[in-house]
């Protein structure tokens, strides 16, 4: 419906009253003597619809399969779907799905969306359904258990440098699964808040352009889960001089206090705190490069160097997207006009 204009009348020397769009009320199924709910928003504007009992909404989409796409390109669509909020995704196969293939769906279905469960299936169709709740586990429910992980990840990560532990970097490589899961679980939040304000309060948020800052926070969260991975990967194989080992263990330790802080100031939009972060992660993201500078002037193996610097470049990151998710915190702490 294009945008139309109501002129405000007084009735009864106290009441401002307003015609509605008739097409609008056909459309919603109002008639004379029902109720309507307005909800006032956080921009000064009013959400109006029907305040009747409404049976809970299913949205539901098909996806069929394209096998010039493979695997992966098919397996981006349905995560799509997932992301824009459809409750059931119906999966076609117009030459039906192989026992492989029904295994692989499943597996990473199970991997990577949180929430999302196979309820049927046939010859050529698989059903999926989302049976995730938004307001049993909060945005900042979700962020906190995104963090843990992360910090579980990271401090096993910085303990790999001296150990060089095959296994534990395996594990920690393996745990990066529940980074995505859970950065997908978020962003299909956000979209379902911005949609829907009453969701988003009950969600944990207080307002709607808050959307925007959690959606880059929790990006550069999980891009930190891939510099952990990569630190895992490259640690268990560079060989430096102690003296460089002593000062990348004293950085990594310092990185993951300031991933804490950050975190920390984020939980409590203190300004003050994320100014402060900011400042730690340029000084961090200094002396990281210090070393880095000084590994390329010893005389040592070339492959026990690059995987160090390797290491050395995603500490410098991590402090990078701590700056960053500050940056936010500061942008979202500061009341906007209007609000």
């Amino acid at each position: 419906m294009k945008e139309e204009r109501r002129k405000i009348q007084l009735t009864g020397g106290s009441t401002f009253t307003i015609s509605l769009p008739i097409k609008w009320a056909r459309e919603a199924g109002i008639k004379q003597g029902d109720e309507l709910s307005l909800v006032q928003r956080s921009d000064k504007t009013l959400l109006i619809r029907p305040a009747k009992e409404r049976r809970e909404e299913v949205n539901c989409a098909e996806l069929t399969i394209s096998e010039e796409e493979g695997f992966d390109g098919n397996f981006r669509f349905l995560i799509a779907h997932y992301l824009v909020g459809y409750d059931i995704v119906k999966l076609l196969s117009p030459k039906g799905f192989s026992a492989e293939e029904r295994k692989r769906i499943k597996e990473e279905v199970r991997k990577r969306l949180i929430g999302m469960e196979v309820v049927g299936e046939s010859a050529r169709e698989i059903i999926l359904k989302s049976f995730l709740k938004y307001e049993d586990f909060t945005l900042q429910d979700a962020i906190r258990s995104m963090s843990k992980i992360i910090m579980s990840m990271y401090e096993d990560a910085i303990l790999s440098f001296r150990r060089s532990n095959f296994d534990l970097a395996a594990d920690i490589i393996e745990r990066d699964n529940e980074i995505d899961r859970f950065y997908l679980l978020i962003v299909r939040q956000l979209k379902a808040a911005m949609n829907d304000p009453e969701l988003a309060k009950k969600m944990g948020m207080g307002r709607e352009r808050e959307s925007l800052g959690y959606r880059i926070i929790v990006k550069s969260m999980e891009r930190i889960g891939d510099h952990v991975e990569n630190i895992a990967r490259n640690s268990v194989m560079m060989r430096i001089p102690e003296e460089e080992m002593r000062s990348m263990e004293r950085i990594g330790r310092s990185i993951g206090e300031l991933f804490i802080k950050t975190l920390d100031a984020l939980s409590g939009m203190d300004i003050w705190k994320a100014n402060k972060a900011i400042r730690d992660a340029n000084r961090l993201t200094e002396e990281s490069d210090a070393i880095i500078a000084q590994l390329l002037k010893e005389e040592q193996g070339a492959a026990g160097k690059i995987h160090a610097l390797s290491v050395l470049h995603s500490l410098g990151r991590i402090a990078k997207y701590c700056e960053d998710i500050a940056e936010v915190t500061i942008n979202m702490g500061i009341r906007g006009v209007g609000d």
